[in-house]
C-alpha cells in the first residue's frame, strides 16, 4: 500500500494544504490538537472532493442508465455473433457510438477520488512516522499525533503491534475496537448503496447479464472493503466512511427525484407526483413538467407505472397536456356521468292510447282503416254463432247434420282436433256401441 501511495506523491501537497486550512478553522473551535478539529478536517476534505465530481456523478448515472437500456440489444448482438467474438467487438462498439455510452464511465467516480485516497493514505503514514509531508511541518505532525478519534490516534491501524500503538499515545485494545466499528460501518455502507441501487433504481423488467454482474458486486465489494479496511489508517476509514455516507444520500436524492423508468422508485414517483397534481390542481416545479412531457410523448410505448399514472390522472378528473402541464377534464367527466346515468335509466312503458296519440296522423289514420274490418269480422262472429247452437241442438234430437263442404274440411278437421284436447261431442243415438 506504502509503494502505491508513493506513485501519488505528487497530490499529496494540496490535499495537505487542503487539511491545513480546514484545521486552522476547526482547531480555533475545539483546539488544534484535538481529534474533532483533524477528523473534521478530513471529513471536509471528502465533503470539498464530492462537490467537485458532481459532473462525473451526474455522468455516470446517465451512463448506468443507458448500460441498462443497451442491455437488450447487447444480448441480441451476443447470440447473433457468437461464433465471432471479432464481429461482436465492432458491434457492441458501433452500438456504444450510435448511442454516446460509454462502459467505463460507471466508474469514474472512484477512479477520480483514488488519487485524493491514496495521497491522504500516504500523509497519514507519514503522520505516523513522525516524518515531515506537504506543507504539514513538524509541529503540525506532532499536533496530529496528539489527535485521537475515541481514544484511537488517527494515524494509527487495525493491524499495529502494541508498541506501535503506545507510541502514537494509545492502547491497542482501543484501536481495535474503533478501527473494527468503523470497518463495518465502511462496508455496511458500501452494501446499503449497492442494494439501494439494485432493488430501487433498475427495471425489473429485464433480466440481463448486467444485473446479475451488478449483484455479484453488492456482495464482493463490502467483503473487498473490509479485508482492505484492516490495514487502513484511523484517518483513512473516516475518509472512506464519509464518502460512503455521501455517495448513499446523493444516491437516495437521485433516486427519489429522477428514478430510472420502470423501477419501483418510478412507480413511488409517479404516485406522489399523481397526489400531489389532485392536491393542487397543476403540475408544480419545472422538472416535473418535464417528467409529465416525457412521459406524454412516449404515447403507446410507455412501461406499467408511466400507465398506471396516466389512468390515476383519468380518474381524478385530469389530462396530460404535451407540455407537461394538466387540465381539468370537467366536459369529459360530465359526459362520462351523463352516460353513466342514461344507462342506469329505464325508459317508462307507454298506454296504447299513448302511442297512438304519438304516431303520426297517416299512421293513426291507417290503423282506424285496419280496425273497421277486424269489427266487422268480429260482429259477423257473433251473428254466426246462435246459428251453431241451433246446429248442435238438431244433432242431440237425432237430425243428421249436413255434410260439411270441401272447403271447411279443413276447418272441421282442426274442430275435432280441438275437441279431442277439450271436452268431447256426445255420439249419435243410431250409432253402435
Amino acid at each position: 500500500m506504502d509503494t502505491i501511495a508513493s506513485l501519488f506523491s505528487f497530490i499529496t501537497w494540496p490535499v495537505s494544504w487542503v487539511i491545513v486550512q480546514f484545521h486552522k478553522v476547526y482547531g480555533a473551535i475545539f483546539g488544534p490538537d484535538t481529534g474533532w478539529a483533524w477528523g473534521l478536517s478530513i471529513v471536509s476534505l471528502v465533503v470539498l472532493i464530492r462537490i467537485c465530481l458532481i459532473p462525473l456523478f451526474v455522468k455516470q448515472i446517465k451512463s448506468t442508465r443507458n448500460m441498462q437500456a443497451l442491455q437488450p440489444k447487447m444480448k441480441a448482438i451476443q447470440e447473433r455473433y457468437k461464433s465471432d467474438k471479432q464481429r461482436q467487438s465492432e458491434e457492441m462498439m458501433k452500438l456504444y457510438k450510435e448511442t454516446g455510452t460509454n462502459p467505463l464511465s460507471s466508474c469514474l467516480p472512484i477512479l477520480a477520488q483514488s488519487p485524493f485516497f491514496f495521497a491522504l493514505y500516504h500523509v497519514l503514514s507519514s503522520i505516523a512516522s513522525g516524518k515531515e509531508i506537504g506543507v504539514l511541518n513538524q509541529q503540525l505532525v506532532d499536533s496530529a499525533r496528539q489527535a485521537h478519534i475515541f481514544g484511537a490516534p488517527i494515524a494509527s491501524k487495525f493491524m499495529d503491534s502494541p508498541e506501535a500503538v503506545a507510541a502514537l499515545g494509545a492502547s491497542l485494545t482501543d484501536v481495535r475496537i474503533v478501527t473494527a466499528i468503523m470497518i463495518v460501518l465502511m462496508s455496511a455502507s458500501q452494501f446499503f448503496t449497492q442494494r439501494q441501487l439494485m432493488m430501487k433504481n433498475v427495471d425489473l423488467t429485464v433480466k440481463t447479464p448486467y444485473m446479475q454482474q451488478q449483484k455479484m458486486l453488492m456482495y464482493i465489494f463490502p467483503v473487498i472493503f473490509a479485508v482492505m479496511g484492516i490495514n487502513f489508517p484511523v484517518g483513512v476509514l473516516v475518509y472512506w466512511l464519509t464518502t460512503n455516507v455521501w455517495t448513499m444520500g446523493q444516491q437516495m436524492y437521485v433516486i427519489n427525484q429522477n428514478p430510472t423508468p420502470g423501477s419501483k422508485a418510478q412507480d413511488s414517483y409517479l404516485q406522489r407526483l399523481l397526489k400531489s397534481i389532485t392536491h393542487h390542481g397543476e403540475v408544480r416545479g419545472r422538472r416535473r413538467k418535464a417528467i409529465v412531457k416525457v412521459i406524454v410523448a412516449k404515447g403507446s410505448d410507455r412501461n406499467e407505472n408511466e400507465r398506471r399514472f396516466f389512468v390515476g390522472l383519468s380518474k381524478a378528473g385530469f389530462a396530460a397536456q404535451a407540455d407537461g402541464t394538466v387540465i381539468k377534464g370537467d366536459t369529459i367527466v360530465a359526459e362520462a356521468e351523463g352516460a353513466a346515468a342514461t344507462k342506469r335509466q329505464q325508459p317508462k312503458r307507454q298506454t296504447k292510447a299513448q302511442r297512438q296519440a304519438a304516431a303520426p296522423q297517416g299512421v293513426a289514420k291507417d290503423v282506424e282503416e285496419i280496425s273497421e274490418p277486424a269489427a266487422e269480422t268480429a260482429t259477423t262472429s257473433l251473428e254466426k254463432k246462435p246459428q251453431d247452437q241451433a246446429v248442435a241442438k238438431d244433432e242431440a234430437q237425432g237430425d243428421k247434420p249436413a255434410r260439411p263442404s270441401r272447403a271447411n274440411s279443413g276447418g272441421s278437421r282442426q274442430g275435432k282436433s280441438g275437441q279431442r284436447k277439450g271436452q268431447q261431442r256426445p255420439k249419435h243415438p243410431s250409432s253402435k256401441k
